[in-house]
């Protein structure tokens, strides 16, 4: 009784694990042509349905592996710092001048409606952004400020990862296919 329940669990595990993933993915596509963390909603997608399929987690680790490394590079250096802590104060900026909606510019061609159009909607998601920009600079900076990152340590390390996870699917199978006599 103990090994259906646990069954179950599984079963739901994996189902609420997919969904998760590929509803990640899918507002991380349209999060790249809309306001808002397209890329980052996409790769987190792909880090949780890597959970499951390997053919995604191939895929993963060189985007991790040039992610960590841009991030490590960005903390390097006090201009880039500083570069980096405009950006998210301009787009923070940005998302509450949107919010806000002000009346459009004489400049502005074609109608009015087309404005800013959005508001708080649009100008929110600009903000929660600037939150993961902020955070993430904040992460970056206490990671790799002084320690640059290194691509063959983190090769190792997927490696090893790689190798677990594989045992771990062998012995799974392997546990499936001889089942313990009763």
């Amino acid at each position: 009784m103990a090994s259906v329940k646990r069954l179950g669990y599984v079963a739901v595990k994996r189902l609420l694990l997919e969904t998760l993933g590929w509803v990640l993915v899918v507002l991380g596509i349209a999060a790249l042509f809309l306001p808002g963390p397209g890329l980052l909603m996409l790769f987190a997608g792909m880090v949780v349905l890597s959970q499951q399929y390997e053919w995604v987690e191939n895929r993963v680790d060189p985007v991790k592996r040039m992610a960590l490394e841009g991030a490590s590079k960005g903390v390097q250096t006090w201009p880039r710092i500083v570069a980096s802590l405009i950006g998210v104060a301009w787009l923070a900026g940005i998302g509450i001048v949107w919010g806000l909606h002000p009346p459009a510019p004489d400049w502005w061609p074609v109608s009015d409606e087309y404005w800013l159009f959005g508001g708080w909607g649009t100008g929110g998601t600009l903000l929660f952004s600037a939150g993961i920009a902020l955070c993430l600079l904040v992460y970056s900076f206490r990671r790799f400020r002084g320690s640059p990152y290194d691509h063959e340590v983190e090769r190792r390390r997927e490696a090893e990862r790689h190798a677990a996870r594989r045992l771990d699917r062998e012995q799974r199978r392997a546990a499936r296919s001889h089942p313990p006599a009763p």
